[in-house]
């Protein structure tokens, strides 16, 4: 078997040398210029399983080999080298595409985790079989429709799924930003790694160092035993931070430090460990938004939002909406066979805007399945035009399905505690017996504090 190919480029003589010994032991070829001319006449002659580069090279950067990879060996991963503390550099090089980054000093164990996770894009040895892929392509999530923007979403996460880089997903409350982040993990290199999904929103303010980074055993009251947290389970694979806007900002100073240095302290710990996590980050608020607003630091959304995957509103992509309800109804019904949509219904259905998104159109169909009496799914058993959760009586709400009747209940409780306090939150929480921040997360959730701020 061929060994991979590598071309490193530095201008250090010293730094070259670490990277040819090191590549060497991990069996791999390693072919070295200390230029950008150099580098450009190499990959003129041939083409390469990966190109590692220093960001400043005497006679050019990082980014101009970068971008003549791009353009002429597309194929090729390129991981560049940063200087310590260059945290702009890093995140100019893989806003232009670069697979990873190291920063100098370099360390080795970080070095040969990335070069094993590139080549697992570049390199047929290391790739799995055409049989492994045919079947893998068999049970991953899909994106449905036909649409446009649906079709640049696809094309997106298919680029996104050959890089490293944090990526921040923006939608609203429904629209599939954590099915968009599954398929960036599966399609990548991290695909055999873990994939840990957080919802931000939900863990108490005074667990959350804990929870992220984990404890030693007796670290403080309650802590029995070791605990690892998201950033240990998620090592070798993707951290997916969900609601990110909901961190408050102590905490965001030490997600952005785990980000930018790839290691972590548990709490009791004396040093720091490593850990090789790509973290995706999500929020159906408008993260620029909250920077302006002083609710959410600068330097961490620089960090999170290398690149940007916007999902569409399920509104934007009506066409869409038949062969989804159809898919989804198939799924409800699984080994029986699903009712059809009456015109009346599809036309309902294409006329709606779902403000839920494809999350609603789930409940919809759902509901739907229930009072449908015969073959087929009719306008009225969509009930799209029903009243106001907080007008319907109990046996409305019975009639609903489990999980839409536990958010009409929350809901209609939540509206009356705001009722009686005058809409003061914090003494709607305390009528609740919950936080002030569970009640901010549950108003966003159910979409009460959008329709709140559209009337005031």
């Amino acid at each position: 078997m061929s060994k991979s190919q590598i071309l490193v480029i530095d201008d250090e003589a010293d730094i070259r040398e670490l990277l040819d010994m090191t590549l060497t032991r991990m069996g791999l070829e390693p072919h070295c210029a200390g230029t950008t001319s150099e580098a450009l006449a190499l990959l003129e002659k041939g083409t390469y399983d990966l190109c590692l580069t220093d960001m400043r090279l005497p006679d050019g950067d990082g980014l101009e080999i970068l971008a003549h990879v791009s353009k002429h060996h597309p194929n090729m991963p390129v991981a560049v080298i940063t200087a310590y503390g260059s945290a702009e550099n890093a995140v100019a090089a893989l806003k232009a595409g670069a697979f990873d980054y190291l920063a100098k000093p370099i360390a080795l164990n970080q070095l040969r985790t990335l070069v094993r996770s590139a080549l697992k894009l570049s390199t047929p040895a290391m790739r799995r079989t055409a049989g492994d892929e045919a079947t893998d392509q068999l049970t991953l999530p899909v994106l449905i429709g036909a649409s446009t923007p649906m079709q640049a979403t696809r094309a997106l996460i298919d680029r996104l799924a050959r890089s490293q880089a944090p990526v921040h997903i923006s939608g609203e409350s429904g629209s599939g930003k954590e099915l968009a982040a599954r398929l960036v993990h599966l399609k990548g290199s991290r695909r055999d790694g873990p994939f840990v999904a957080v919802n931000c929103g939900a863990i108490p303010e005074a667990l959350m160092e804990s929870e992220f980074f984990g404890h030693r055993k007796g670290a403080f009251t309650g802590a029995v035993s070791d605990h690892d947290g998201f950033f240990q389970a998620a090592n070798g694979g993707t951290l997916f931070l969900d609601e990110v806007a909901d961190l408050p900002l102590q905490m965001q100073v030490k997600l952005l430090r785990a980000i930018q240095e790839k290691k972590v302290r548990k709490i009791g710990a004396t040093g720091e460990e490593p850990v090789d996590v790509r973290i995706i980050s999500a929020t159906h608020r408008n993260l620029s938004d909250e920077v302006k607003g002083g609710a959410f630091r600068q330097d961490l959304y620089y960090r999170l939002n290398v690149i940007e995957l916007r999902m569409p509103s399920l509104r934007e992509m009506r066409d869409d909406i038949p062969v989804l309800a159809a898919a989804i109804l198939k799924r409800q019904c699984g080994d029986d066979e699903p009712p059809k949509l009456a015109p009346d219904a599809q036309a309902e259905l294409m006329r709606y805007d779902f403000p839920g998104n494809v999350r609603e159109l789930e409940n919809v169909l759902e509901r739907a399945l229930a009072l449908a009496t015969g073959e087929e799914i009719t306008a009225t058993d969509l009930r799209l035009a029903q009243r106001p959760v907080e007008e319907q009586s109990t046996e409305e709400l019975d009639a609903l399905p489990l999980q839409e009747r536990l958010d009409a209940i929350e809901r209609k409780a939540i509206l009356q505690a705001l009722e009686q306090t005058r809409y003061n939150r914090t003494a709607a929480a305390k009528l609740l017996g919950i936080t002030f921040r569970a009640l901010r997360y549950r108003m966003e959730r159910l979409g009460i504090k959008d329709e709140l701020d559209a009337k005031s």
